[in-house]
Order: structure tokens, then C-alpha cells, then sequence
């Protein structure tokens, strides 16, 4: 027989995975993202400060205060440094994507003669080719624009609810009805799973940098094989180990295609040095994510596969937080 407390908390938990997939399906997620580091933040920082001294509403609002200015600075220098990365200089991510085309026009000298065809032969080629297709996807690039445009919207909404919700978090406990209760139980499961794979990711995707970048700025050095673009490489590192076991796929690919731009001996240790690394962050991954969410590599992939079958780019970012929140739930009523 299930009890009045069983049906407020199932009536609730329909409700917070239907609002999580919703969320997947209207694009919401990151709205609900950057609502739940803007929240992380002021909550956890204001414990902080409180025990220092500070009321609890001034820490609030300073911390408030503090994160808008980091989020308007962060915002304006990515900006910044973006277009100037985009374009000039000799570590442009324009010059990154030069090479690696570079690597893959000579790759066409060893492909069959009926392959060779469908390749343009000269730089001339490649350009005309280029101008068609941007001339041909116009429409598709300016969609992108608006996509661009529309994320930082959702982005910056969230994080100002989130924000708002930090600072005036609702009725107290024993105000609140039975349904009330048991949805921030569900909400305060979710911020939690978002706060151990978020913060985890962030320690995984450093420590892979630090090792990828003594890689490449001292070992390749040393051994006479030196990498032009490190500097690009190592914030490509960075950003693509956010995203769990997709983003070594792509930063590898990026290192090891520049590697074969210098030597195959550079290409060849390179590949070597990655693969030992993606082995070691096996380790890493079950020591930080693994327990904290009780989860092996193959469960998160797993999850992954499926969220991205289903809801793309974004069902491969929520993967991993919504599969620990789910586990949080089960463990809670120890039925796993």
C-alpha cells in the first residue's frame, strides 16, 4: 500500500525527471547549468563567510556582486581572446586548422589514384571549394550565429535565477507543503550531482592539461621534436577534457594530427604518450567521479551513448549528471 508521504514523493519525482527532460527537449540546459553553478556558488561561499563573521544576507550579496563581475570580465576577455586566437598570430586557431588541412592534403599522396579524384589537388582548389561550401551554407552558418546567441541568452538567464534563488531561497521548511518538500529534496539531490561532476570534470580536465602541456613544452623539446601551436593545443586540452571521454577523443585527434605535420616519429610518440595518458585517466576517473557517484567508466558511458542517441550534444553533456543524480535517488531509498 503506498503511504500519502510514497505518493508526494513519486508525484515529485515524475515531476523533476520530466522537468529534466524537458529541459533536454526545449534546449533549456544551459539555463539549468549555469542556474546550478550560480546557486553552488553563492550557497557554499556564503557558509564560508558566515563563519567569519558576515550575516548571511551580506555574504549573499557580496558573493552576488562578485560572481556578476567575474561572469561580465570572464565574458568580455573570452570574447576578446577568442577573435584574437580566431585569427592573428602564429598560435590562431586559424593556423591550427591550416596545419591539420595541411596534414590531410599530403595524406592524399598515398591514397588510390580513383580516391585522389575527389580531392582537390592544389591550395587554389581548396579555396574555391571552401567559398562554394560557405557560399552553399550560408543560411546553416547564420543559424549557428543565432544558436550562439540564443545559448548565452539561456546561460545568463539562469545564472540570474540561479543567483536570485541563492539569495531568497523560498518559505521556510515548515512552511512549505508535503509536494514543496519533497521537490527541494529532488532539487538538492540534483545541485549535489551537479556539484561532484562538475568540480570533478574541472580537476580531470586540469590534471590532463598539466600532464598534455609538460608533454609538449618539455618532453617533444628535449627530444629534438618539437610541436608548433602549444599554446593552442594545451587551451584546446583544456576546454575539450570538460566534456568526460569525448573531449580526449578530440584533443588527441587535434595533437596527434599536428605531430604527423612534423615527423611521424613526433606523430607516433605523441599518439603513445596519449594513449598512456587516456589509460591513466581511467584510474583518475574511477578515483574522482567514480566515487563519488559509486559509478564505473563503462556505466557513464554507457549513459552517454544513450543521452546522445536521444538528445544530441546536450543529452552528452547532462549524461553524466543526470545518471548521478539518478543514483543519488536510487541509493537514497537503498533499492541499489
Amino acid at each position: 500500500m503506498i503511504t500519502e508521504a510514497n505518493r508526494f514523493y513519486l508525484l515529485s519525482l515524475g515531476l523533476t525527471v520530466g522537468g529534466l527532460l524537458l529541459t533536454l527537449m526545449l534546449g533549456l540546459l544551459p539555463a539549468l547549468l549555469g542556474g546550478l553553478l550560480v546557486y553552488l556558488l553563492v550557497t557554499f561561499g556564503a557558509r564560508l563567510l558566515v563563519r567569519f563573521g558576515i550575516g548571511p544576507v551580506t555574504a549573499k550579496t557580496l558573493l552576488l556582486l562578485f560572481v556578476a563581475t567575474i561572469v561580465v570580465s570572464a565574458i568580455a576577455i573570452c570574447v576578446d581572446v577568442f577573435a584574437s586566437r580566431l585569427t592573428d598570430g602564429p598560435e590562431s586557431l586559424v593556423q591550427l586548422l591550416q596545419r591539420m588541412a595541411d596534414v590531410v592534403d599530403r595524406g592524399r599522396n598515398y591514397l588510390p589514384l580513383w580516391a585522389q579524384g575527389f580531392l582537390p589537388a592544389n591550395i587554389e582548389e581548396w579555396q574555391i571549394k571552401a567559398s562554394e561550401w560557405l557560399r552553399g551554407n550560408a543560411r546553416h552558418l547564420s543559424e549557428i550565429g543565432r544558436d550562439v546567441g540564443v545559448f548565452l541568452f539561456h546561460l545568463l538567464a539562469g545564472m540570474i535565477i540561479g543567483g536570485l534563488v541563492a539569495f531568497k531561497p523560498g518559505a521556510a521548511a515548515t512552511h512549505q507543503g508535503p509536494l514543496a518538500r519533497a521537490l527541494c529534496e529532488r532539487v538538492d539531490f540534483i545541485s549535489q550531482a551537479f556539484r561532484r561532476i562538475v568540480f570533478s570534470q574541472v580537476r580531470i580536465s586540469a590534471l590532463n592539461t598539466l600532464l598534455t602541456g609538460i608533454f609538449l613544452v618539455v618532453v617533444l623539446p628535449l627530444l629534438g621534436s618539437p610541436l608548433p601551436l602549444t599554446k593552442t593545443m594545451i587551451a584546446v586540452t583544456f576546454i575539450a577534457g570538460l566534456l568526460p571521454i569525448v573531449g580526449n577523443l578530440v584533443s588527441n585527434t587535434v595533437i596527434t594530427l599536428i605531430g604527423l605535420s612534423v615527423s611521424p616519429v613526433a606523430a607516433v610518440g605523441s599518439l603513445l604518450f596519449l594513449i598512456g595518458l587516456h589509460k591513466l585517466e581511467y584510474f583518475v576517473n574511477a578515483r574522482i567521479i567514480g566515487s563519488q557517484i559509486r559509478a564505473k567508466a563503462w556505466e557513464i558511458l554507457l549513459a552517454m551513448l544513450v543521452m546522445e542517441a536521444a538528445f544530441g550534444l546536450a543529452g552528452l553533456v547532462a549524461a553524466p549528471i543526470y545518471y548521478a543524480y539518478l543514483k543519488d535517488e536510487l541509493s537514497a531509498k537503498k533499492l541499489i
